[in-house]
Parts: C-alpha cells; structure tokens; sequence
C-alpha cells in the first residue's frame, strides 16, 4: 500500500534573528538516539516497506520538524506578551501544562507578561465579563497537585474576529490554546484571522484529550492517568462479580469516538472478559451474538466484567430523532451503559437464569483527578516544547510526540481525521489474546 501524502509544513512568523538565553544549553549541531537537531527532521515513515512505498530520495522523505530550543528565537523575550486558555472537557495535566508554561517562560526565557483567559473562548469576548488574570511563578505554584484548571473551561466556539481584536488590544504575542480537536480548530480559525491581519502573533496548541483521538501525536496527555484510574473500576467490578453466583460486572469509560480508555484499561487489570468500543461493530442478539456469548461465560466460569466504551453500540440507540450535538460539535451519545444492564439483565431472565449485575459509570471520576507522575513529566515537557515553538516563531501547530520524539505538527493535520483503535492493529489482537472474546460478535 502506497502511504498518503501529508503536509507536515510548519507556519513561522518570520526569520529568528535574537539570540536564544537557552542557546548555550544547546550542544553541537547534530542529532543522537537522545537529540534531534533543529535542522534534522524526524521522518513520518517507520518501517522499511512504507519508505520503500514512497519512491523517492532520502532527503525528500516526509519527516517533521523537531520540536525543543532554537539557537535564535523571533520574539524578544522581554517586550513578549503572553496568553494561556483552556478549553472543552477536563483532563488530567491542564495545571500541570499551565505550570510548565509559566515557569518555561519566565525563568528561562525571562517573560514577564503572562496572561490566563478564564472559562475557554469565552475569556476573549467582552460580553462574558471574564477579566483575564495575571500570571507567574507564585500564581501556578502547587498548581500540579490538584485536578482540574485553574483557568476554568467551557465549550463552544466564539467569533475568531472578536478574540483577535482582544489579542491586539492587549498587545498579546503568543498565545497557547490548550484544549481537543474542536479547541484546535478554533485556535486554527484565530491564527488565520491572525495572518489575515498581517500581525505577528503565535498561536501554539497543547492537544488535550483523555480519550487519545488526536492523531500524529501518539498519544495525548492525561491518557495515561485516565486509564489507571479506569483499572480501580474494573477491580472492583471483578471483585463484585465474583462475589455472586452468576455474577457480571459492567463498567462503561470514556471514548466517544476511540477505545483506547477501554483497551488499556482492560490490558493493566486483565481480568476483564469483554470489551465493546465504537471500532468494532457488534451483534447483541442471536446464537453468536455478544448477550449469548456472554451467558455462555457466565455458565461456565461462574462470572464475567464486560467494559463498554461510551461510544460503543450507538447504533443500537439511535432513534427517528434529529441527531443532538453538544456545545463543542459533537454528536450527544445515548448511554451504552444503561442499554447494556437492561438488556443483559432481560436476556439472563428469558433463559431462566438468576443473574446479579453491578454497573460502574467512572467518567468524571476518570477525567477530573490530578495527572499520574508519568502525565506530570509528559506534561511539563510538552510545555516546553511549546514555548520553544512559540519563541522562534512557529505557529499554527501543535505539539506531540511522534516515533519517541518531540515534534511540531501543523493544527490543519493534527484535525485532518480523528485517532482511532485499528480493529486490524497489535493493540486490537492484545484485548482479544488477554480477553478471550472472538474477533466478531455475530
């Protein structure tokens, strides 16, 4: 298979002529299994086949550039003026990322102005009567250690207009969106308006999602929290269902879109027996089904745990209805969860069998706790990165990691399709190697 064509160009502002104050950190231009240059780049492609595919020089590989500290940067550090919002739904690491920010900017670079735009977008627009809050080493301290944003969130998109008219008014240079795919898509719209107007202002997302669906970053920050905290609930839906004859544990975790919650999940506690998410299509009903599949299990071994992603089986629960979407522009999910406990619950009875069904529902415990240490590193080293982006001029992107590397990727591709379990994939034959369960219901 040919790979697709990706444009992995990066928008700057202009030339970097100032000398970074990180320059002397910096060691001799080149790049090791530890280092990128700022000059090298990182290639899309992974193995020997798909470089192979492209049919074309070395030098004219796909490759993305580097994220970490430039020798010459295009903002002065001391006359910068800098804005920081959240935006959408909590995730684990907002304060964290916030934190790094801060103390990137002003004891590294020597940034003075720092300013936090409270509740999302709406901290832009007059009418909502947000006034933005000053922000420094002392204002993020022990910020890391809480859930949450100190910033405050909300979702939905505002005028891109009105919100770079407030950015000129405050003479803001760089501004750091930290938020998911619709968030990026309205840091896009503002860095368009931005070039729109010929002004010099950065806009440089930090992607956030706790359900992992942005592509070309490997995986986004708070993932990993998100999913050790779903494990206590797969623990103890285990421990229920075991405690009873006939027993199911039903445990439903975020991920409208993608399972990765729900894989993960199950791979860290390893005792669940089924995992439904939006990837993979199943059939509930027939001597194949999933419900059959189930009460066979149950017969058998005396008890099973069963994780849903939210996003799982909606097809079951759509209706003649107009399809509702939320603030942020997302489709409003029937719940799986409560559809589930019903319907296994009617399916054990019309088969003359005594059932006992505990349901977990962990979303909002999952999403609003303070990041593991693993996220606090990845975190403030996304922070960095940002800043370093920002400071030589780059905008119109975000920052991830890709291949092990810290990357800039352009906002356009980083919303181009959504990141999703490949139902054909490693990790996909993983959840079916450790439950049990056939690769179709049906």
């Amino acid at each position: 298979m040919v790979p697709q064509a990706v444009d992995l160009t990066v928008r700057t502002l202009g030339e970097c002529r100032i000398e970074s104050p990180l320059a002397p950190l910096l060691p001799e231009p080149e790049s090791t299994e530890h280092y990128v240059d700022e000059d090298d780049r990182v290639l899309f492609d992974d193995t020997r086949s798909m470089v192979a595919a492209r049919k074309t020089k070395l030098d004219a590989l796909p490759g993305f550039e580097p994220g970490g500290p430039r020798r010459k940067i295009f903002f002065q550090p001391s006359k910068t003026r800098v804005g920081i919002v959240t935006c959408g739904g909590l995730c684990p690491g907002l304060n964290d990322v916030i934190r790094g920010l801060v103390l990137e900017l002003t004891s590294h670079y020597g940034v003075t102005k720092i300013y936090g735009f409270r509740n999302g977008y709406q901290g832009f627009i007059a009418g909502y009567g947000h006034p933005p809050i000053d922000l420094d080493a002392e204002a993020v301290s022990g910020i890391n250690e809480y859930g949450g944003t100190i910033l405050g969130t909300s979702r939905g998109s505002q005028d891109p207009y009105e919100i770079v008219d407030c950015l000129e008014q405050m003479s803001i240079n760089v501004l750091f969106v930290i938020g998911g795919d619709g968030s990026m898509r309205g840091a896009l719209t503002i860095a368009d308006v931005v070039k729109e107007r010929g002004l010099k202002i950065a806009v440089i997302g930090v992607p956030k999602t706790i359900d992992n669906d942005i592509p070309y970053i490997e995986q986004s920050f708070g993932f990993q929290t998100a999913f050790s905290k779903a494990t206590e609930s797969l623990r103890s839906a285990h421990v229920e269902a075991r405690a009873v004859p006939n027993g199911v544990g039903l445990v439903q975790v975020m991920g409208r879109h993608s399972g990765f919650i729900a894989c993960y999940a199950t791979l860290a506690n390893n005792d669940a027996d089924y995992v439904l998410i939006p990837e993979v299509p199943f059939q509930l009903d027939g001597e194949n089904g999933f419900l059959a599949h189930l009460r066979r299990r149950v017969a058998e071994r005396g008890h099973a745990v069963v994780v849903a992603a939210e996003g799982a089986g909606q097809e079951y629960l759509e209706s003649d209805e107009p399809g509702q979407v939320d603030k942020s522009g997302n489709r409003n999910l029937k719940d799986i969860g409560l559809f589930l406990r019903k319907r296994i619950a009617e399916d054990f009875a019309a088969h003359g069998m005594e059932s006992s069904l505990k349901y977990i529902d962990p979303s909002y415990a999952i999403r609003s706790v303070p990041a593991n240490p693993y996220d606090s590193v990845y975190c403030i080293r996304l922070a960095h990165a940002a800043v370093h982006a920002a400071m030589a001029g780059r905008t119109a992107m975000v920052v991830g990691r890709w291949r092990g590397r810290f990357v800039h990727v352009p906002i356009a591709l980083a919303i181009s399709k959504r990141n999703q379990v490949d139902p054909t994939g490693d990790l996909w034959m993983s959840v079916l190697e450790t439950t049990g369960q056939p690769r179709h219901f049906g």
